[in-house]
């Protein structure tokens, strides 16, 4: 451990990560095996940016996510039953089996909902900061996005909005090396994203996205910073991502050894060799955390598929509402 983590918040960052390596290895075996329709996108290699960001919110906080999303929904507190149902198109799902992937909604839980349009959670996530303003609330909005939305003029609207009304706002960067199939290089003039922030007059900070501790410390005190009016912060954290922009992507645009060797970013193997905490109890950890996404999926894969006469329903507004 570091800083002044105490056991039970390291205990928490380890399990939120392995639920997440165990889900997206179990969507991407479904994937591979026909199970799933459509795309899905995975985030292997960079649970800490979603365990360790997410773990420093509370109740009644909000995060806004990207395509990319299912560690962020999951790490906010979304139920991975839910989750797969979606992905498997049962009606079940957080959105009836329609919306897939990329649409995972728990207003609930904080998850204002993954996103297929890039960089749209930034706008979604100052909408969500600016309601809480308005109502005084002492919540905070979280705003996923990758390296490849930073370029975007939402992304840029977002932070110039955020800075001049102060909106409890934290912009969180997950610079995982590549924007679908670009290497940061190629589309990010910066050797840091977080020095955008510096055009906006808030700060701006990178983090090893390897290090959930780091990330965690990070997003705390942006978090607080937010809380106690005092605006925006924009973090970035270094991340890898193991597999392709989609799942079946052969990713050519890789080097062979890149592709060979992308598993050496591990944050839950550096969790291993950092941690004070007995290797026996992280592996007692790290099994709960794998039955029980495995038993999510078992769930979901079991439940009959919508008949096809559902297929109109929430596509055209009832009577009695229309005539309103």
């Amino acid at each position: 451990m570091t800083g002044d983590l105490n056991m039970e918040t390291a205990e928490r960052l380890f399990r939120l990560m392995c639920e997440i390596r165990t889900f997206e290895i179990v969507a991407s075996e479904r994937y591979r095996n026909g199970d799933l329709p459509g795309f899905i996108h995975l985030s292997l290699g960079q649970e800490a940016c979603a365990a360790g960001a997410c773990a420093a919110l509370e109740e009644g906080d909000y995060i806004t996510s990207t395509h990319r999303g299912h560690g962020h929904c999951l790490a906010k507190g979304a139920e991975p039953k839910l989750m797969f149902a979606e992905l498997f198109a049962k009606a079940q799902g957080y959105g009836k089996g329609r919306g897939g992937s990329m649409h995972i909604a728990d207003v609930q839980a904080g998850v204002l909902g993954a996103n297929g349009i890039v960089g749209q959670s930034l706008g979604l996530g100052i909408g969500a900061a600016l309601s809480m303003q308005i109502q005084n609330k002492p919540n905070v909005a979280l705003a996923f996005f990758g390296e490849g939305a930073s370029g975007a003029g939402i992304a840029h609207e977002a932070m110039n909005m955020a800075a001049i009304w102060k909106l409890p706002i934290v912009f969180f960067c997950e610079a995982n090396r590549y924007a679908e199939l670009s290497p940061y290089e190629v589309h990010v003039s910066l050797e840091n994203v977080s020095r955008r922030a510096e055009a906006y007059g808030f700060p701006g900070v990178t983090v090893d996205g390897e290090d959930v501790f780091a990330v965690y410390e990070a997003t705390r005190d942006a978090v607080a910073r937010a809380r106690n009016g005092q605006g925006p912060t924009l973090i970035e954290a270094k991340a890898y991502r193991w597999h392709g922009h989609y799942e079946g992507d052969p990713q050519n645009y890789k080097t062979e050894d890149e592709r060979k060797n992308g598993r050496l970013f591990d944050p839950i193997e550096r969790f291993r060799r950092e941690s004070t905490i007995d290797a026996d109890r992280l592996e007692a950890i790290r099994t709960e955390a794998e039955t029980k996404i495995r038993d999510a999926a078992e769930w979901a894969a079991g439940l009959q598929s919508p008949p096809a006469s559902t297929l109109t329903e929430d596509v055209y507004a009832e009577a009695e509402h229309a005539a309103a």
